[in-house]
């Protein structure tokens, strides 16, 4: 059986969020998307403490430990895989968590546009800080 090639939203291939702590739907580092992943757990956002309390008061918490689920908790700059319609919602809510578009799956494309993924990336803030130098 040949595994089909996971494509990020720059219609590249999709590259890992997180090793450590180990995220993915399936647990393989990448925001990768299937037909069993009902969340779409598809976003790769690096964790801040304002959308690790907004997740929690949405009924999410991020930050405590789940050893049954090898779960170990987040904190503020860790990599994680997140829900598409939460990251949206938090965005909506002026909670951001800014984003890794090499590692955000292709599927978020179907709820938010590219142009709106960029706002919200690690690289448009990388873009910024080299052009005021």
């Amino acid at each position: 059986m040949t595994k089909v090639t996971q494509r990020n939203v720059l219609g590249e291939v999709l590259e890992p969020c997180s090793f450590e702590p180990l995220t993915g739907y399936y647990r393989d580092g990448c925001c990768s998307s299937g037909t069993d992943d009902s969340g779409a757990h598809v976003v790769c956002a690096i964790m801040n403490d304002e959308f690790l309390r907004f997740s929690k008061n949405k009924g999410n918490d991020l930050t405590t430990p789940q050893p049954g689920f090898s779960f170990p908790g987040l904190r503020a700059g860790d990599r994680w895989c997140v829900c598409a319609l939460r990251w949206i919602e938090a965005v909506s809510a002026g909670v951001i968590a800014k984003i890794d578009l090499n590692a955000t799956h292709e599927s978020i494309l179907k709820y938010v546009s590219l142009e709106t993924l960029v706002l919200y990336s690690i690289s448009c803030e990388s873009n910024k800080k080299s052009d005021g130098e």
